[in-house]
């Protein structure tokens, strides 16, 4: 299995466009040890050739450009064969309207995502411009599927939904009650076994989430904010980590101690907010999580299992 780190910050980027944060400041100016990054997907291959994206962020075009991999071979044509949301969030789903120009689409997504995303909304009328342009595939929680293109040709690799706790899309909060499918991590195997973990967003570690990553060679995980006051303490906000979907990384309670007992070969920060020390490659909180075993995402970074 071929893995590509497409994008890596949270919503808005790093640097975000109206933050002037001490690491947005610094990574202008040049003056802190950082690399930009846009929002965080990552993409996964069984054979190199044909893709699954696991989220679709507003940098997708950039994204594509970067990786000659997902580059067309043809004249009109797309490595990418697949595409599956962890939520409805606008970071995670945007980039599906920069897909628009008549090419078929397979999106993987719980039935409360598509329909959060889809039902009523104007804009996904792009996505509708002939039959089949988007081939919606549910994801029900409890089972593997297999991962087929908009053709139904397999890509030699399964996916699974696990529900973690998160938080309802902040467009739809008003709109409809939280639900156990509103966000989920994502486990994808190919046919010799190996298998990914793609926990991008996870509000607190409960049983469920701990088992679903355990047996991964590889682990994305949740590294939005180092502290649960990282916004309130920079006079950016007032809402915790914690009250945004997000477990933080430091702290007596935080996924670096709640899970150093995992036994996950290779374990990844990803998703990671542009006020986060980790950004920061000098930084103590940086040097915590690489003496603990684990590693921070970035843009363009690569591995295969």
């Amino acid at each position: 299995m071929r893995i590509r780190v497409l994008g890596s910050a949270a919503g808005g980027g790093f640097p975000q466009w109206n933050c002037g944060c001490p690491n947005c400041r610094g990574v202008r100016a040049g003056t802190i040890r950082a690399r930009p990054r846009s929002q965080d997907s990552v993409a996964v291959s069984a054979d190199g050739n044909r893709w699954l994206l696991l989220n679709v962020s507003p940098e997708i075009r950039s994204q594509i450009e970067a990786f000659p991999a997902l580059h067309p071979r043809g004249p009109r044509h797309s490595p990418i064969g697949a595409l599956a949301l962890t939520s409805g969030d606008l970071d995670r789903c945007l980039g599906l309207f920069s897909l628009r120009e008549a090419h078929p689409l397979a999106i993987y997504a719980t039935e409360r995502v598509r329909g959060g995303l889809a039902d009523g909304n104007v804009l996904f009328r792009t996505l509708q411009r002939f039959p089949g342009q988007v081939r919606w595939r549910s994801l029900k929680p409890g089972g593997e599927e297999p991962v087929l293109d908009t053709d139904g040709e397999p890509l030699g690799l399964w996916i699974e939904a696990v529900p973690v706790p998160g938080n309802v899309p902040l467009h739809l909060e008003t709109l409809m009650p939280p639900d156990p499918e509103d966000t989920v991590g994502l486990r994808v195997r190919d046919a010799a076994g190996r298998r990914l973990a793609y926990f991008s967003s996870v509000a607190r570690l409960d049983g469920p989430t701990r088992q679903a990553m355990a047996d991964a060679e590889c682990l994305f995980f949740d590294g939005t904010f180092w502290a649960g006051d990282e916004l309130p303490a920079l006079g950016l906000g007032t809402r915790r980590a914690e009250d945004m979907g997000h477990l933080p990384v430091g702290g007596e309670e935080g996924s670096l101690i709640a899970l150093s007992g995992l036994g996950v070969p290779r374990r990844i920060y990803t998703h990671l907010n542009n006020t986060n020390p980790l950004l920061r490659e000098d930084s103590p909180e940086r040097a915590a999580v690489l003496a603990a075993g684990w590693e921070v995402a970035e843009d363009g970074m690569e591995g295969e299992l």
